[in-house]
Formats: structure tokens, sequence, C-alpha cells
């Protein structure tokens, strides 16, 4: 494959991140602090917040540079790689682990969106779960059909 084929892709990738970026810099502080405006009394909920959002932030990176690394093996004719059956299971592990840190994060959803009677909320942070676990389930998809792919390939050249 010609090198630099990818190259929209890459780009997609990059601009992914960067929005994401901009709500880690500038949305969450400002959820957290309307999560403590909401409950006073209980101050940590700031902190707890910040937790949840922020620790799904780290997998959600890992992922795209794992995504990224991908396409940089596309571009290499390493498509057909261990490399890349190891960097779609990295994939799918973020996004369990993206959907994982939602689920004990729920509990936080349903504080604010009770205390503020607003069920979308609640919506939001599902369809982040759901998002997530369908993003794991065509990685794993992915990868069952490369590792097939693999196998069929080099059991082609012992052929040959």
């Amino acid at each position: 494959m010609k090198r630099g084929s990818t190259l929209f892709l890459k780009l997609a990738v990059i601009l992914i991140g960067l929005p994401v970026l901009a709500l880690c810099i500038f949305l969450v502080p400002e959820i957290a602090r309307f999560a403590a405006e909401l409950y006073p009394d209980m101050a940590s909920i700031k902190y707890l917040v910040f937790i949840d959002l922020y620790a799904a932030a780290i997998p959600f990176y890992f992922a795209l540079y794992q995504a990224f690394n991908l396409l940089g093996y596309i571009d290499r004719n390493n498509a057909f790689s261990e490399l890349s059956v190891r960097a779609l299971k990295k994939i799918k592990f973020c996004a369990i682990t993206i959907s994982s840190i939602f689920v004990l994060g729920m509990p936080l959803f349903f504080l604010i969106a009770d205390k503020d009677d607003a069920p979308g909320i609640i919506l939001i942070g599902m369809v982040l779960i759901l998002a997530s676990m369908v993003i794991a389930v065509f990685a794993a998809v992915l990868q069952r059909l490369l590792q097939e792919a693999i196998r069929i390939k080099s059991e082609n050249d012992l052929t040959v």
C-alpha cells in the first residue's frame, strides 16, 4: 500500500482527540462545579466527577494512539501481522475499560439527574456506556477476523 494512503484516517483520529481534549479542559471542571453546587453537603462529589471523567479519558487516548499505530502498520504493509492483532486487542480492552468506568460512575449521573430533574443526563451516561461496548465488540470481531486471515495467509505461505 502506498505510504500516506491512510492520511485521511490519521487526520480523523487526531480530529477525534481534539474535541475530547477541549471537553476535558473546559467542560469537565464546569460539570464538577455544577455537581458541587447541587450537593453542597457532599464536598467530595466534585472530585468524584473529576476522577470518573478524567479516568475515562486516559484509555480513550490510549485507544486513539493504538488506532494511529494500526494505521501506521497498514501504511507499512504490516496490516496482516501480530502487531495489528495486538493493537486491536488493546483497543478492545480500552473500550471495555471506558465502559466499566462509566458504569461505576453511573451513580453520579443518577445523583445529578435526580437533583436537577434532568433525565437526559442519565441517557447521556447510558449512550457513553453503549458506544464503548459497541466499539469493544467491533474491535473484537476485527481482531478475530485478522487472526483468521493471518492463519490462512501463513498456511498458504507454507503450501507454496
